[in-house]
């Protein structure tokens, strides 16, 4: 009897299996120890021969020879793989935190940053093992992380990973996947249709956030992100990833914050320990020795404190010659007059002040500085020499100022939130993905 339709866990020789933690497809996972005196715990994926198919079974096939050769941190380690006449056993690492969907659906939606930790952890490595055009008859996965040019049944490259990789990260945001479904027919459909994909009605996410979305779901290929782009996307942000080098990063920032701050020069220091702490966070949770986590965690709540005091001063200063350059803001207006795209982009850049001053809207400050500032700067390309210019490049520097401002205290926010955002199982959530074709 195959074991997807079983009752009782199936028999093995070295191990007892226990509890079923999922099925699918072709495969059935359960929680198992190994028999003796380690009662190591493992995860055992037993595959019933009577499923696969000639297409299947060479990818379960390349999926053990894969497993086998890997050795990362985010990719769940293939110890063993066993087999008698009914199933086929793939002894797994045991991760004690659940898969990815089980921990979305303990929170329904997942905060930008925990979102972005998993997308840095996504690997992919197997891409590389799937040549063009490979076997493009042969649907592999499950249909709900499918691009449309794989449901469409037209020829297809590992470009549809990035399309998975949108949809995974839809699912965390938003706690349901785009194309959510009451059935396969349903799934299809959706996916078959031309229609863009949009983010829920009132999706409060960042503008990176936004942009990547849209274009890892791209159902063209061709305009799809490619692989290069994603890897090097802001959001992304793979240079903050939890690493070794992050510690050292970090130290060799502070260490330069430290002698800015010092020296007296409180906005070049508040910009170095932001980015000092853009590391520290990484470095706590890259650590795994409790003790020295915790030391590190200490010493990050310090330059917290001290960051926050050069963002009140710096805050202070900023406001000081914003208010001293008022009188040349009011001639710069009159002088614009004759230029209605400048003078709305000087009123936008009102809009901008009073969402920052109004101390809830930072996000969305931010985002109308950074408007303001295209609209400006091109609007400085096309000035001629004289007075206007002058003060129109003066007005852009502080609104800039402002605006670097502003990321400091978003960053600043972000850090304090993610200094204790280690205690979530994070790392092993990803790693028990296992696969259940």
């Amino acid at each position: 009897m195959a074991s997807n339709s079983s009752f009782a866990p199936p028999k093995l020789a070295d191990f007892i299996l226990t509890e079923r933690l999922g099925s699918g497809t072709y495969a059935t996972v359960y929680k198992a120890y190994r028999k003796g005196d380690s009662r190591e715990v493992v995860a055992v994926k037993v595959v019933g021969k009577k499923t696969l198919n000639k297409a299947s079974t060479e990818n379960l096939l390349t999926e053990i020879e894969i497993l086998k050769t890997m050795r990362h941190p985010h990719i769940v380690q293939l110890k063993d793989f066993q087999w008698d006449a009914e199933n086929i056993y793939l002894i797994l690492e045991w991760c004690s935190g659940g898969d990815l969907s089980r921990f979305i659906r303990s929170r329904r939606i997942l905060p930008e940053r925990v979102a972005r930790r998993f997308l840095q952890q996504i690997d992919f490595g197997f891409a590389q093992y799937m040549s063009p055009w490979d076997e493009q008859s042969v649907l592999r996965g499950s249909p709900l992380y499918m691009a449309p040019e794989m449901v469409c049944r037209r020829q297809y490259d590992s470009r549809v990973d990035l399309w998975s990789v949108g949809v995974i990260l839809y699912e965390t945001l938003f706690g349901r996947a785009p194309f959510a479904s009451r059935s396969y027919a349903e799934l299809e459909e959706k996916i078959r249709s031309n229609q863009p994909i949009e983010l829920p009605p009132g999706a409060r996410v960042s503008k990176d956030c936004r942009d990547l979305l849209l274009r890892l779901l791209e159902r063209n290929p061709d305009a799809r992100i490619t692989f290069a782009e994603f890897f090097t996307h802001p959001f992304v942000d793979l240079e903050h990833m939890p690493s070794p080098e992050s510690l050292v990063k970090a130290k060799e920032l502070v260490l330069q914050a430290v002698q800015k701050d010092q020296e007296g020069e409180r906005s070049a220091a508040l910009s170095l320990y932001c980015s000092a702490l853009e590391h520290f966070v990484p470095a706590i949770h890259y650590e795994t020795d409790r003790q020295r986590k915790d030391t590190l965690r200490q010493k990050v709540s310090q330059y917290v404190s001290r960051a926050e005091e050069l963002k009140a001063l710096v805050a202070s200063d900023n406001r000081l010659s914003f208010e001293e350059a008022q009188t040349s803001r009011d001639v710069l207006r009159e002088m614009s007059r004759d230029q209605p795209r400048l003078l709305a982009a000087l009123e936008m850049a009102s809009t901008a002040i009073a969402k920052e001053e109004s101390g809830l809207e930072a996000h969305e400050a931010l985002d109308v500085y950074q408007q303001c500032l295209g609209e400006l700067l091109l609007a400085l390309a096309a000035e001629p020499q004289g007075r206007r210019r002058e003060l129109l490049h003066s007005e852009i520097k502080s609104l800039m100022s402002r605006a670097e401002y502003i990321k400091k205290h978003i960053k600043m926010q972000e850090t304090q939130r993610d200094v204790t955002l280690d205690r979530e199982p994070l790392a092993d959530s990803v790693r028990s993905s296992c696969c259940l074709q």
